[in-house]
Formats: C-alpha cells, sequence, structure tokens
C-alpha cells in the first residue's frame, strides 16, 4: 500500500493506496448486493411453481394446532397470495447457504492467511485464486435457474464456498497495511469504494442493464413482460466489475514479501536446508502467536461484542434478504425498482464513510456505533409510525391494510394486471383506498427513511471490524477477521430461518417493522457491556515498549 504518510509525528492514512485496497472488499459488495434480491426472485419463482412445495404448504396449513397462527392467511378475500405456504421459510434457508460456508470456512482461511508466507503477501494469494473463480461461478447463477432447482443449488453452493474462502483475507488486508490508531478511517475509506461504490453499482445493475436490453430490443419503457430475461446480464455485468477490482488489487496494492526466510537462506541451492529453516521459522512463528492471549476483561468485551454484532446482522440482513419479496408485496416494485430504489441508502452510507471514520476517533468507537444504531432504529420508528397512523386514519390498522393490500393483489393478478393499473381502473373497491394511501405516505418517506438508515448503518460498520481487530491485536489480524465474520454469518444464518417463520405466520412481509427493531434493542444492549476496543495511539505504545 506504500508507506503511511507521517506528519507532525503522527501518522496520516495514505488515501490513495487504501482506495486500491478498496477494490477487493467492493468486488465482493457488488457480488451480494446482486446475490440477494436476484436469487431470492428466482428461488420464489421455482418453490411457488413447485408441486411438492404446494403438497406440503398444503398438509402443514391444515393441521389443526396451528389453526390461531392461520387467522391472518384464511382472512375475507384472501386466496391466491392469502394461502399458508412454505415458500418464505425455504427461501430463508437456502438463503443461508452462504452464512453458513462463511462461518465454518471464513474463520479457517483467515487464520490460515495469517500463516500464509509467499513473495506476493499474506492475503493477495487468496484474493488472486478465489476472486476470479467466483465471478465465473456468479455468471453462472442466472443460467442454472433457468435449469432446475438443483442445478441452481449447485451452483449457488459452489459460489458461495469459493467466496467464502478469500473474504476474510480481502478484508484483513487494509488492516495489515494501516496502523492500528487509523483503523476506523482506514476501514472508512474501505467501506466508501465497498459498501458505497460496489453496493450502488450492484443495486443499480438491474436497471441499468434493464434499460440497455429494453433500448437494444427496442421495448418501449413499462413494456418488458418478464423481468427475469434480463437477470443473466445483470450477473453477467457483476461478474465483469469483479474480474475488473481483482485486477485493480493484483497489480495496484503491494504487499510485503510474507516469506520468513532471509533472502540468502531463499537463494540456497540446498533445498533441504532451505525447507528446514523454512519450517523452523514457521514453528517459532506459530508458537509466537499461540503464546498472546487475552485477559479476562478483554475475553469479556469480545464476547458482548460479538454478540452485538450478531444481532445488528440479524436485523440488517433480514432487510437485505427479503427486501425484494417486501418491494414486491408492499411498494408494488419489481426487483429492478426495488433495487434501484435502495440506491439511496448506498449513497447515504458511502456519504457516511468518512464522517463515520473521524466520529470513531474523536468520539470513540463505541459512542459512535451506539449513535448510528440510534439513528437506524430512528428511521424504523418513523416509518412505522407514519403507518400506523395512516391506516387509523382510514378506519383500519396494519393488520387491516394487510388484508386489503393481498386481496387487491389477488384480485389483479386473477385479471391478468398491474397493481397500479387494476386500483386506479377500481377506485372504488373496497380496501384501494387505504392501499392507495399507505403507497401515497411510503413514496414520500422512503428515501429520507433510507437516507437516515444508511447513515446509521455505515457509522456502525465503519467501527465495530477495528473495534474487534484493536482487541485480538496486529498479530492475529486475520483469525480476529474470521471471528467478526463467524458472528456476523451466525446472524446472517439464524436469521432468515427465524424471520421466514415469523413471515410464514404473520402472513406479510410487513413483519419485517417488528422483527428488526427487537434484533437492533437487543444488539444495542450487548454493547453497553463492551469495555476495549477503543484505538491506542501508536506514541503511547512505543512509551509502554521502551519503559519495559
Amino acid at each position: 500500500m506504500g508507506k503511511t504518510k507521517v506528519a507532525d509525528g503522527k501518522p496520516r492514512l495514505n488515501y490513495p493506496k487504501t482506495i486500491l485496497t478498496g477494490f477487493g472488499f467492493m468486488s465482493t459488495m457488488i457480488a451480494w448486493a446482486i446475490y440477494d434480491p436476484y436469487v431470492t426472485k428466482i428461488l420464489n419463482r421455482l418453490l411457488t411453481d413447485s408441486p411438492l412445495v404446494a403438497q406440503w404448504s398444503e398438509r402443514i396449513g391444515n393441521i389443526p394446532l396451528l389453526e390461531p397462527f392461520m387467522a391472518i392467511n384464511t382472512a375475507e378475500g384472501a386466496n391466491l397470495s392469502g394461502a399458508f405456504t412454505l415458500v418464505p421459510l425455504f427461501i430463508g434457508i437456502i438463503m443461508t447457504f452462504d452464512n453458513i460456508f462463511g462461518v465454518v470456512f471464513q474463520p479457517l482461511f483467515g487464520r490460515l492467511s495469517d500463516g500464509c508466507h509467499s513473495r506476493f503477501g499474506k492475503r493477495r494469494p487468496f484474493i488472486m485464486i478465489g476472486a476470479p473463480i467466483s465471478a465465473l461461478l456468479f455468471a453462472l447463477i442466472p443460467l442454472m435457474g433457468t435449469l432446475s432447482l438443483p442445478a441452481l443449488m449447485v451452483c449457488v453452493i459452489l459460489f458461495v464456498f469459493v467466496m467464502s474462502l478469500w473474504r476474510s483475507p480481502v478484508v484483513a488486508l487494509m488492516p495489515d497495511l494501516t496502523p492500528p490508531e487509523l483503523h476506523s478511517s482506514g476501514n472508512a475509506v474501505i467501506n466508501l469504494v465497498g459498501s458505497g461504490l460496489g453496493t450502488v453499482l450492484g443495486m443499480g445493475a438491474g436497471m441499468l442493464v434493464t434499460t440497455v436490453y429494453m433500448a437494444m430490443k427496442g421495448i418501449p419503457k413499462g413494456g418488458l413482460e418478464d423481468e427475469f430475461v434480463t437477470f443473466p446480464y445483470v450477473f453477467l455485468f457483476g461478474s465483469v466489475i469483479m474480474i475488473i477490482c481483482t485486477l485493480v488489487v493484483t497489480f495496484c496494492v503491494k504487499e510485503k514479501d510474507s516469506r520468513l526466510l532471509s533472502t540468502d537462506v531463499l537463494a540456497s541451492r540446498d533445498y533441504k536446508e532451505r525447507k528446514a529453516a523454512e519450517k523452523k521459522a514457521k514453528a517459532e512463528e506459530k508458537v509466537a502467536r499461540k503464546a498472546i492471549t487475552l485477559s479476562r476483561g478483554e475475553k469479556i468485551s469480545l464476547g458482548f461484542m460479538l454478540a452485538c454484532l450478531f444481532f445488528q446482522f440479524a436485523a440488517t440482513n433480514s432487510v437485505q434478504t427479503f427486501f425484494a419479496l417486501f418491494a414486491d408485496e408492499i411498494l408494488h416494485r419489481d426487483v429492478h425498482s426495488a433495487t434501484s430504489l435502495t440506491i439511496t441508502l448506498a449513497l447515504s452510507a458511502g456519504a457516511a464513510a468518512l464522517p463515520s471514520g473521524w466520529l470513531g476517533r474523536k468520539l470513540g468507537r463505541k459512542k459512535t456505533i451506539l449513535l448510528g444504531m440510534g439513528l437506524f432504529m430512528a428511521a424504523f420508528g418513523i416509518f412505522f409510525a407514519a403507518l400506523v397512523a395512516t391506516t387509523r386514519a382510514h378506519g383500519t390498522g396494519i393488520n387491516g391494510y394487510v388484508i386489503a393490500n393481498r386481496s387487491l393483489l389477488d384480485a389483479a393478478k386473477a385479471a391478468g394486471m398491474s397493481i397500479g393499473s387494476f386500483m386506479s381502473q377500481n377506485p372504488l373497491l373496497p380496501g384501494v383506498s387505504v392501499v392507495t394511501a399507505v403507497l401515497d405516505m411510503i413514496n414520500t418517506l422512503i428515501f429520507p427513511v433510507l437516507a437516515l438508515a444508511g447513515f446509521g448503518t455505515m457509522m456502525v460498520t465503519v467501527n465495530t471490524l477495528p473495534l474487534v481487530l484493536e482487541i485480538g491485536g496486529v498479530e492475529r489480524i486475520g483469525t480476529f477477521t474470521g471471528y467478526y465474520y463467524t458472528a456476523t454469518f451466525s446472524a446472517q444464518i439464524v436469521a432468515p430461518i427465524t424471520f421466514g417463520f415469523f413471515r410464514m405466520f404473520s402472513g406479510s412481509y410487513i413483519s419485517l417493522f417488528y422483527f428488526c427493531p427487537i434484533m437492533l434493542v437487543l444488539s444495542l444492549l450487548m454493547i453497553l457491556f463492551v469495555r476495549h476496543g477503543e484505538a491506542v495511539p501508536q506514541e503511547l505504545i512505543d512509551q509502554a515498549e521502551q519503559a519495559a
């Protein structure tokens, strides 16, 4: 990355090199920005059309013990979409595969990268091998989705496995090349490039590709009958960006040669002597790393911090995983429109990246994280309060709105029309007024609320990883990056399945507004018990070493 700049005796972040390092993170973020909404839509189509899933849904829906939970699904006026279905639960289970592989393999490969010794450094070998393979598998996902569910699952499993091999190393690259007290600032830049630019490109890919596709095919605006025809091109777009980002990291980011032996020993012609020396050096390094232990207070702080991350990601991942289906049911938007809508969140998060790093240094990481959580919860609170007020103003409540909305969706589907066209042609039907009012409210609030949520999310994201790494120390950056992802990916395993159950019995994706705030409150409670992880200035470390 180049040497860290020093001014007035204090290190300064090398922004150009840190930005180039962020391209590695960007390659992962653009993939996940496309993966979640589009794969959920592909799965929703395959599972909904599956006779076996329909049969299981009918059998379970007829179990007498579950009748109280089915009330909302069997309300008057509900038929097609109101029928009990296992589809959300199955989607939730399948969408946890990437997180299961992450929990199992990311700590392992983070630890392996700590002990990697090559002329390319510790982290880049994992990126140079894993990223191109991931890009190829990513491009194949929508093609397999047109064949069968088993073909799709094989491709998805291979993709998420390979992604898990290099995510910890690519995230550990920046902390390796940045002084500990600058980790929040460095992470801010990394997230500006990755979560900002990468996520915007991923979320905007559908709209961009669809616009180009329609122009090339001569299709008028609004005339695309099947959004799925553009899916292969959206995934291909993401794959190309992944390859470009990998090339940037490979050729523009320089890690130190991590081989343990001196140049003279490496140049030795005696193969046995060289291998013996290498084996001895690796054994000594391994013993030195194992000798580093955490104090009891540090272990407690680490445990609560990982619990905080678990609940935080349970909330945010539920939104990310099911947003396309939420938008389809509640916002009446297709997947391209839904993903482009969330560009507001990504742009806000990108704008908050550098201020979040600055606040982490000035206020402290823990206080900045708490402030970010408060903003994120405020976004949910504003939206929920407006929803309650709007539905009550029309003489009903949230449950009444859900039933009316579902009834109109069924009627529009039966008529072969979009929900918007159906309501405009039938303005006097029961429920049209409240659904129209809610949509107007949503369209008014969605952008400022998403902007607030994006700002709060970035304040949390920028400072949580540096806090965890500070507890672990510079010698085990890869290992503690793995711990970080163990917590976050464990949440992303549990959350989709848990919310899948929640949605299955609530009857609507509006239940995101109940589930997510509960998870955020639990996350906030956990971080209150964290007592370690603030940045220690390098000069204080140097003074302590001199005193010792």
